[in-house]
């Protein structure tokens, strides 16, 4: 059982920027695609950029391009979330999946999920 923990949520201002992390205290993600997508209530969750275990960024979406920023660091078992310029429409709350090999971006019930960490971005 994969178990994700993420942190680093919280508020911002527009043009802002928040690092997420995401990490398992129990094992070892290091065989494991990781990514993270995004949910706001009454809406489909938006996939937003994945990882593959040795650090090549295997998916990422127009929404976020050259904003955000995915990366890993097998050593602290953790992937980053590295999110600038930030805009209210980015305001959700941010799931960090993963799944043995690579992600699925087109059938998320394949990955785990962590918990999720909200994110706000108001003026």
């Amino acid at each position: 059982q994969v178990d994700l923990v993420e942190s680093g949520g919280g508020s911002v201002q527009p043009g802002g920027s928040l690092r997420l992390s995401c990490t398992d205290p129990e094992r070892t993600l290091h065989s494991y695609g990781m990514g993270w997508l995004r949910q706001v209530p009454g809406n489909q969750p938006e996939p937003l950029m994945g990882i593959s275990s040795s650090g090549a960024v295997t998916y990422y979406a127009d929404s976020v391009k050259g904003r955000f920023t995915l990366s890993r660091d097998n050593t602290k078992n953790t992937a980053y979330l590295q999110m600038n310029s930030l805009k209210p429409e980015d305001t959700a709350t941010y799931y960090c999946i993963a799944r043995f090999g690579t992600i699925s971006t087109t059938h998320l019930s394949l990955n785990y999920w962590g918990q999720g960490t909200p994110v706000t971005v108001s003026s």
